[in-house]
């Protein structure tokens, strides 16, 4: 299930973001210190140190935007969200072919947070840069997202994936990943229809016992398939 969600952050969350991100060039780093094996022989880019405070600013600032945003919410179904990274893909920078890890490792926490959900939240205009298409592979094919700042794009970590190279200007984004309280994304995907259709019901003022007993058939099903 690939999921965009618009209007994570606003106008001004954008520029605030952009201004951090521009100023502090001290606070890039080799996009392959957190790279595992796989991803360490593909990956081209740089990114900001997680232990950064700029860092933490600004993915404190996110993770409330996201709190907020109900279509993340019932896209995610989040448990944990992992602490949102930044990176900037600059003329011939790029990201190969690879596949997140399963597991990791929350920095300065020691917990771990298994990567249900991958995402990327994109941080500028996309007419500022040529190239750095995020390449999706599912069962459907191979989809290509480039989305306006701001907009964030939501998908199986299980996925194959790449950045494609960056052919003039720089790309601008934050990523991280989700543990979700459903595991299976084909469940989720059924969860986020219902919830989708029962938010329509109550829009439309449709059957309101009708809307009630599928929102009671979609609690129901989170308490069968949720991990806790």
């Amino acid at each position: 299930m690939l999921i965009e969600i618009p209007g994570v952050l606003d106008a001004d969350q954008l520029h605030r973001v952009r201004t951090a991100l521009v100023a502090r060039d001290d606070a890039w780093v080799d996009g392959r210190v957190t790279a595992g094996h796989q991803g360490a022989q593909v990956k081209h880019n740089r990114q900001v140190d997680e232990r950064n405070p700029i860092a933490r600013e600004l993915g404190d600032m996110i993770l409330a935007s996201l709190e907020r945003n109900p279509r993340f919410i019932s896209t995610a179904l989040p448990n944990r969200v992992y602490p949102p990274m930044f990176n900037r893909y600059d003329v011939g920078m790029q990201f190969g072919s690879h596949v997140d890890g399963a597991v990791r490792l929350v920095p300065q926490s020691g917990a771990k947070i298994r990567t249900d959900l991958s995402a990327t939240l994109f941080l500028c205009a996309a007419d500022t840069y040529d190239g750095g298409e995020l390449m999706i592979e599912d069962t459907y094919g191979v989809h290509g997202v480039k989305l306006p700042a701001g907009h964030l794009v939501v998908y199986p970590a299980s996925s194959l994936h790449k950045v494609a190279p960056v052919t003039r200007g720089t790309r601008y984004a934050s990523f991280f990943w989700v543990q979700s309280l459903v595991r299976d994304d084909t469940q989720r995907a059924l969860l986020f229809d219902l919830d989708n259709a029962i938010q329509r019901l109550a829009a439309t003022g449709g059957d309101e016992g009708a809307r009630m007993h599928l929102t009671g058939c979609y609690h129901n099903l989170l308490r069968m398939w949720s991990d806790v």
